[in-house]
């Protein structure tokens, strides 16, 4: 993957993004490119490249301690979809947020510009190898404003709603990384239950056939808690029993995977069958047990949106509830898990059944929305490309220009020169 020009026009919007940012916090943040490089952001360099003349010698240097300090922060965000906070030894604090374009690492935002509340002002000069007088670097340092922890976090919170919206193509991927993340840190806490359990020598436990029973009861009556808690304590077992050997976890994987899809309600279906082919495949092609999970949760809520579904919430009344909203909410961000809720159906199964009851994935039909709403605004009113494409939701004017052509097969500039020649939709 190659990372943006400054030129590129998303790089621009992330500028303009991360300038409110920072004038509204007065914080300091940096865009990281998805070969984790910095690139200036309004010409100013990072934060502590300002104050330690080592940092900014070695801020690209991959062996450097610092430039690994913010890697490694900007990988565990970008595996769990939250933000990492984290400090440095001259104490000055920092935030990670990932972004992600069609569900891939596309870089990240840094945030920093503030000591932390505990730093040790007499002993920081010596932390930086002598490359500023120790007069002066103190100064530097201590003309930093300090922070508590809750402040730095608050701050992380609002630059992560700056990256997710910054994100394109996979908009409600930050949610499924830290649901996937919330899964695994259940599934580690029982295994290490486990540990305890059966200390190193003691004979194994046995595949337990009858919790795999229960789970099966428990999804056909769509107790979803419980089909999850289950599901957990045999994937605990079927790890532990299995160290170092993923191999055997990825196919038993693949048989728990047939059970529970084979419980779905339209297991028969067209639909289903492809579903289910989609969900082996995924497991076939896992490369951690972190995906094995998330795709066999995947399948437990997608069993139980059916299940509540056919217990008596109509899928017409569920889908006016959806349009009704995504026509009332199409000048902002809006995701997939936010509309299902309304609608009262899970998300996964959501998204099968709209596009089964509309004729089109619900992205083509908001983006279709969209392109309606400025066409007519193309047309009745004299208001720029630019503000047009941000009253409609779209992430910046090319996408704008992108969309509304695969629609339309024109520009925008030239739909409103020849007074809306529409081909099509």
């Amino acid at each position: 993957m190659t990372s943006r020009g400054k030129d590129d026009s998303g790089y621009a919007r992330k500028q303009k993004v991360v300038s409110v940012y920072v004038r509204a916090t007065g914080s300091n943040v940096q865009i990281y490119n998805d070969n984790f490089r910095p690139n200036e952001t309004d010409g100013k360099a990072g934060i502590e490249q300002s104050i330690c003349l080592h940092c900014a010698g070695a801020a690209n240097n991959d062996n450097f301690s610092c430039r690994e300090m913010h890697v490694g922060a900007i990988r565990e965000s970008s595996r769990h979809g939250r933000p990492q906070t984290y400090q440095c030894k001259l104490g000055l604090m920092f935030w990670a947020c990932s972004m992600y374009n069609e569900g891939k690492f596309s870089g990240a935002l840094c945030g920093s510009g503030f000591l932390g509340n505990d730093v040790d002002n007499s002993a920081i000069a010596e932390k930086c190898n002598g490359t500023v007088p120790p007069d002066e670097f103190t100064r530097r340092v201590t003309s930093l404003p300090s922070a508590n922890a809750e402040k730095i976090q608050s701050l992380a919170e609002i630059l992560q709603l700056c990256a997710e919206s910054l994100s394109t193509g996979s908009e409600n991927y930050h949610e499924v990384l830290k649901l996937r993340s919330e899964q695994q840190a259940s599934l580690s806490a029982l295994i290490e239950e486990l540990k305890t359990k059966y200390p190193q020598g003691s004979t194994l436990p046995g595949y337990p056939l009858d919790k795999e029973h229960q789970l099966i009861a428990s999804l056909h009556r769509g107790d979803k808690k419980e089909t999850e808690r289950l599901l957990n304590e045999l994937l605990a077992i079927l790890v532990f029993n299995n160290p170092n050997q993923f191999k055997n976890i990825q196919l038993r994987a693949l048989e728990l995977a047939i059970l529970l899809t084979r419980a779905g309600v339209d297991s028969s279906s067209t639909t289903a069958m492809e579903n289910n082919a989609r969900y082996l495949k995924y497991i076939q092609e896992a490369k951690n047990i972190e995906e094995i999970t998330g795709t066999l949760h995947g399948i437990v809520e997608n069993i139980t949106g059916q299940i509540t579904s056919f217990q008596g919430i109509p899928h017409a009344l569920a889908m006016r509830k959806a349009e009704t909203f995504i026509k009332e909410n199409l000048t902002r961000k809006i995701n997939l898990r936010e509309i299902a809720r309304v609608a009262g159906l899970s998300a996964p199964y959501f998204s099968t059944i709209f596009k089964e009851e509309m004729g089109e994935n619900l992205s083509r039909y908001i983006n279709r929305l969209r392109v309606e709403k400025a066409s007519a605004m193309l047309l009745e009113t004299d208001i720029s490309l630019s503000e047009i494409s941000s009253a409609c939701c779209f992430q910046d004017q090319s996408w704008f220009s992108k969309i509304f052509k695969s629609f339309t097969g024109m520009s925008p500039g030239k739909y409103r020169n020849q007074a809306g020649s529409l081909s099509t939709m």
